[in-house]
């Protein structure tokens, strides 16, 4: 069995319980419901109300939940509703392509990915949803990072465990910044086996409404099928899918 801690267990359950009571329960109560000494519950809902998770009715002393659960879950929520809207964009990008298409968002220092399409063909990439890759050396995360200042630029790179994965890899922060500087005018970057020896990506940012990157897409495969040669035409196809969905997000730009 998994290690269990054992305050973060206890705060978890007087969150289930509150849930129940729209109005709210008193110390007592939430002790007697959770089984815990008064002091113990004291300790802990001074935290859940310090970090925002509950607060005290200073007319009945009562203790509820606030909305920042809901808002916490609202994030994933939108992140699903991203995957939706993507999705038969990236279907129609992997049929004209015949190649695997991903779609990731930002998580921290890494890009995270929210959907796969892949075709019919008996090389497959070893990636699933839920996996989680460094920004500075993948074609997605290269192409957010252009996007981005300086100064977020450098705290992502001082934040990540620089390694050079390949020969390809780029250790050197001055060198991404030049190539952060090519993206920018090229709008979509490449990874050429940066990653993985034999794998070959390109990828460019997804926007939205407020003119904010959303996420990132990219096609990647095999360098014998992926060549050289075929970045400039997968570019342009890429960059028509991004922006079918950025505008579907309700980018104007």
């Amino acid at each position: 069995m998994a290690e269990i801690v054992q305050s973060v267990d206890r705060s978890l359950c007087i969150l289930e319980v509150l849930s129940d009571y729209e109005d709210g329960l008193g110390i007592t109560e939430i002790a007697e419901k959770v089984d815990l000494h008064k002091s113990t519950v004291y300790r802990l809902l001074n935290t859940l109300v310090w970090k925002g998770y509950i607060k005290q009715n200073k007319n009945t002393s009562k203790y509820g939940l606030t909305l920042k659960l809901f808002e916490l879950g609202n994030k994933k929520v939108e992140k699903m509703d991203f995957v939706t809207i993507a999705q038969p964009y990236l279907k129609e990008l992997m049929e004209k392509t015949n190649e695997v298409v991903h779609l990731v968002v930002r998580e921290e220092n890494e890009i995270m990915y929210l959907a796969k399409v892949e075709p019919q063909k008996s090389m497959k990439m070893y990636t699933r949803i839920g996996m989680r890759k460094p920004m500075y050396c993948t074609a997605m995360g290269k192409a957010m990072m252009s996007q981005m200042s300086e100064e977020e630029v450098e705290e992502i790179w001082n934040g990540s465990d620089i390694k050079k994965l390949t020969e390809n890899t780029i250790v050197d922060i001055e060198k991404l910044k030049e190539s952060l500087s090519e993206i920018r005018k090229k709008g979509y970057a490449v990874d050429d086996q940066e990653v993985e020896i034999g794998i070959r990506c390109i990828g460019t940012v997804v926007k939205d409404h407020k003119n904010n990157v959303s996420g990132a897409i990219s096609l990647s495969s095999s360098i014998i099928t992926f060549t050289e040669d075929k970045i400039e035409y997968f570019s342009k196809m890429i960059l028509e899918c991004a922006n079918k969905i950025s505008k579907e997000l309700g980018y104007r730009g």
